[in-house]
């Protein structure tokens, strides 16, 4: 019966080897697996289907950009984001629109509202929707919200929201991280001023935390400029890495004597 029917299929190329293997007398179980399970092109998966069909069928393994665990904003949120970044200039328009509708979202729609913001560098909305999650009654201090809110601003040299945020942080006793530190250290000398970047330093120092290397990195080259206070930094840096190195430059080329 197996015979008969392979015969009447139109796919010689497939029939013959099967055919080949049914004159050896194998086993019903073995021509079934043979049949079945015996891929054409074994580079890629196939099943009986499509093997008797000539082409390949999804098996309904993930594949594709749909399985790399991208989350999506839901439809709440995306609205949300659309209307704050519309009614942004106007500030009366804005805060109606933050009652009515963003105090309204759930509470991982409103931190995806927070995230999405801050990967748009939308830092002044992302500021009103922080301060409408510290008002919830869910909200408890988190180092991570203000890490990646504080990281944005100093991105987009906001050092002032910067130095709110930082004090807002240290009253509720949350520590940051290196990358913390880091961004804003290296946001404070880009923007001229190292008298705040060395303030974020002496905070670092006291964290519970061990410090990390790359801050030290970024004050040493950043304070070039200002050898007292570079020395000082060199210091500490010799004292808590003594099996690290720093690179003096030449002093003649940046004019220090």
């Amino acid at each position: 019966m197996l015979i008969r029917t392979l015969s009447k299929l139109k796919t010689p190329f497939f029939i013959s080897p099967v055919l080949h293997h049914c004159n050896k007398k194998l086993p019903i179980n073995q021509l079934s697996t043979l049949l079945f399970f015996s891929p054409l092109n074994s580079s890629k998966p196939s099943n009986g289907f499509s093997l008797l069909l000539g082409r390949n069928i999804h098996d309904g393994r993930p594949r594709g950009p749909l399985w790399r665990g991208k989350k999506l904003i839901g439809k709440e949120a995306l609205f949300v984001i659309l209307g704050l970044k519309r009614f942004k200039d106007d500030e009366e328009k804005l805060d109606k629109f933050i009652k009515f509708h963003v105090l309204r979202l759930l509470k991982l729609d409103i931190i995806a509202v927070l995230s999405e913001l801050q990967r748009q560098e939308e830092v002044a909305l992302a500021i009103k929707v922080f301060r409408v999650i510290q008002k919830q009654d869910w909200y408890h201090p988190d180092a991570y919200l203000y890490k990646d809110l504080i990281i944005a601003m100093a991105r987009c040299k906001r050092m002032d929201d910067v130095i709110q945020l930082w004090a807002d942080m240290k009253k509720e006793e949350l520590f940051p991280d290196s990358q913390t530190y880091s961004e804003v250290i290296r946001g404070f000398l880009r923007d001229g001023s190292p008298a705040d970047a060395m303030n974020i330093y002496e905070d670092m120092l006291k964290s519970p935390d061990l410090p990390e290397e790359l801050p030290f990195r970024i004050l040493l080259k950043g304070l070039l400029p200002h050898p007292l206070l570079r020395n000082k930094v060199k210091q500490d840096f010799e004292e808590l890495f003594p099996e690290r190195s720093v690179y003096d430059p030449p002093q003649e080329i940046f004019g220090m004597r």
